[in-house]
């Protein structure tokens, strides 16, 4: 067993001026216990030895008994919320309670969300829900473990506290890990307020915390632009190659290390729709699937504002500095994104046709509402030889005549492959899941943890979404299409 007086924490974020945040007191939720506990963050922060279901030692992770090293800050930030610039945010409901110091795996941060009020709440309770929580905590590991760089959380605690969002709920605690909860509004908060030291403060900070090969660069401002403009462009990459629609990309929900933070009303797209919206906030459809590569560059945009008063130490022209850096982001984008697809489609070798491929088969998808992870899977089992044998796909269109033309010309390019049917299907099944978090498989479990306070369907999803790409034949219910009940689910910002 682990001593917790043993751990070690640190907090170097509130030893940065005062200016950059506050100091807050967690408040403890009623009757809080363990819902669910995440064992392979667990091991990440090296934790094997802690007994969370001891009252006890779950009382340092849910803000009751804090760790003596343990100091407690909301951050603050500002942020481009729909589209219109937000002076002053900051966590109104989250608060880092420090930094996990591990021997062999890092720094994490350990945020808990839903601990009471900060200054930065807006006449707001401070408090989460098991609703929010729930499905937080499923999709972070559900990203993570479809290769999507992505906050995660330690732990789910429950309790006999009510909250008032449109009804009244279980009020509920999440513990988020991260190795950093900066963001590009945290940048834009100091911009503003023409805090320019600050901004070079921040700035090195997360340069020394995060990029450490940049530390003695000259032009290390710069290069930490282009290293956020290059994670960001494969994160989105990766978010549109697997359908994930964040919901809320606001700047003050995203990272500047490119991870998936801040998760709403996301959803993973079901049948394909590009122009899928899975926010009903969203009424303009801002944040639509189709338009989250753009709102990336959007944001990037506004972050890179925000470093302008830093590139003058180059002897050269901010604007145009931070212009050139921007350029990189389409390209980049297209490129991440492409290699995703044809390594989705079972190609090895880029040839002119691609594009024309890919793109058919998702027109032809959208048209005939296919729906996307069943599809990319089932097409792990194309056959080049036996047209029959494609039969199963077939049947997922409306138009199947259109389907026949384009498997024609699919098997045609298939054949300038140099692999075998077999070794396809094998290399094409690591890289397109069989299984995804639904939203009526969150929506499930969140009914049995507020109905019975039964949280077993939690673990068995955590347990399903641990290997995504797997066949778990214990678990083929979740590989199919939603059930009919699923329509009626709307998630929101509330969500």
């Amino acid at each position: 067993m682990i001593s917790l007086d043993k751990l070690k924490f640190n907090n170097s974020f509130s030893r940065l001026h005062e200016d950059f945040f506050s100091k807050v007191a967690p408040q403890p939720l009623s009757n809080a216990h363990l819902a669910s506990l995440n064992e392979d963050v667990v091991k990440l922060l090296e934790l094997e030895g802690i007994d969370f279901s001891d009252p006890a030692q779950l009382a340092t992770f849910s803000a009751e008994q804090l760790h003596p090293d343990m100091q407690p800050i909301a951050q603050c930030y500002a942020g481009h919320q729909f589209g219109q610039f937000v002076p002053r945010l900051g966590d109104g409901r989250a608060i880092l309670l420090g930094e996990l110091e591990t021997r062999h795996n890092g720094k994490w941060d350990l945020q808990i969300k839903g601990s009471g009020p900060t200054p930065y709440s807006r006449n707001a309770d401070g408090r989460a829900v098991l609703r929010s929580t729930i499905r937080e905590y499923l999709c972070g590991e559900a990203m993570h473990n479809l290769g999507i760089p992505s906050s995660r959380a330690l732990c789910i605690i429950g309790s006999d506290e009510e909250v008032y969002r449109e009804q009244i709920e279980p009020g509920a605690m999440l513990l988020r890990v991260s190795p950093s909860h900066v963001r590009f509004g945290s940048f834009e908060y100091y911009y503003y307020n023409n805090r320019h030291d600050h901004i070079r403060t921040l700035a090195d900070y997360v340069i020394e915390s995060n990029y450490p090969s940049l530390v003695d660069d000259k032009d290390r401002y710069i290069k930490l632009l282009a290293e956020v403009i290059d994670r960001t462009a494969n994160m989105l990459a990766r978010w549109q190659a697997v359908g994930f629609s964040h919901g809320v990309m606001n700047t003050d929900n995203m990272s500047v290390l490119g991870l998936t933070i801040d998760y709403g009303p996301y959803g993973f797209m079901e049948a394909y729709e590009p122009g899928y919206v899975c926010n009903h906030s969203d009424h303009q459809g801002r944040y639509a699937f189709d338009q989250q590569p753009n709102i990336g560059l959007f944001n990037l945009s506004c972050f890179a504002q925000a470093l302008l008063p830093l590139f003058s130490d180059n002897g050269d022209d901010a604007a145009n500095l931070a212009r050139a850096e921007l350029e990189q982001y389409q390209p980049a984008y297209v490129e991440a994104f492409s290699q995703l697809m044809r390594n989705k489609l079972g190609f090895t070798q880029q040839r002119d046709e691609d594009q024309t491929i890919m793109q058919t088969l998702l027109d032809l998808m959208a048209t005939d509402k296919v729906d996307y992870t069943i599809l990319f899977r089932l097409l792990a089992g194309f056959s080049t030889k036996e047209t029959q044998y494609n039969a199963n796909l077939r049947d997922m269109f409306i138009q199947r005549d259109r389907f026949d033309d384009w498997a024609v010309n699919y098997a045609a390019r298939l054949k300038h492959e140099p692999t075998t049917d077999a070794q396809r299907a094998t290399a094409m099944k690591k890289v397109n899941p069989k299984y995804i978090l639904r939203n009526y498989m969150a929506e499930a479990a969140i009914r049995k943890a507020e109905d019975d306070k039964d949280y077993s369907e939690i673990d068995r999803l955590l347990s399903l979404l641990r290997k995504p790409f797997d066949e778990q034949p214990e678990h083929e219910q979740y590989a199919g299409l939603p059930p009919d009940w699923a329509q009626s689910i709307s998630v929101s910002c509330s969500s």
